[in-house]
């Protein structure tokens, strides 16, 4: 049995979906700028291929369900604000700078955490 040397192409979106589609990718687009991200770190979190993650941003491809709970999650969006209902309630303008600080303190070691909530005032 021989097989096709490349995959058929994926039959285009339904005109329904294409909004939808748009809709989604230019909300990734700008949750990425915001968290200063580029595409091929945002792929690498959603464990997507690079151009893969470049068609959904262009509006040229749906996520899964999956996907985008996995975008939602990389992003710090909800997946209303990623379908264009606007940020959540708890989103919050500071959330970038938050991220990062989370991303740099897992991979620190457990004593330079345990160092690091020295420095910060107790909660109120």
């Amino acid at each position: 049995m021989r097989y096709p040397r490349t995959m058929p192409a994926p039959s285009p979106l339904p005109a329904v979906s294409q909004p939808l589609a748009s809709t989604i990718g230019d909300a990734a687009r700008a949750a990425r700028t915001r968290l200063g991200l580029t595409q091929a770190e945002v792929a690498l979190r959603v464990g997507l291929a690079s151009a893969v993650y470049s068609r959904m941003e262009r509006g040229r491809i749906l996520p899964s369900v999956s996907t985008l709970q996995r975008l939602c999650a990389a992003l710090g969006a909800s997946p209303d604000e990623l379908m264009g209902h606007g940020r959540s309630v708890s989103a919050r303008s500071d959330f970038p700078a938050r991220h990062q600080l989370l991303l740099r303190v897992r991979h620190l070691k457990e004593s330079q955490v345990r160092a690091l909530l020295q420095l910060l005032p107790e909660p109120r």
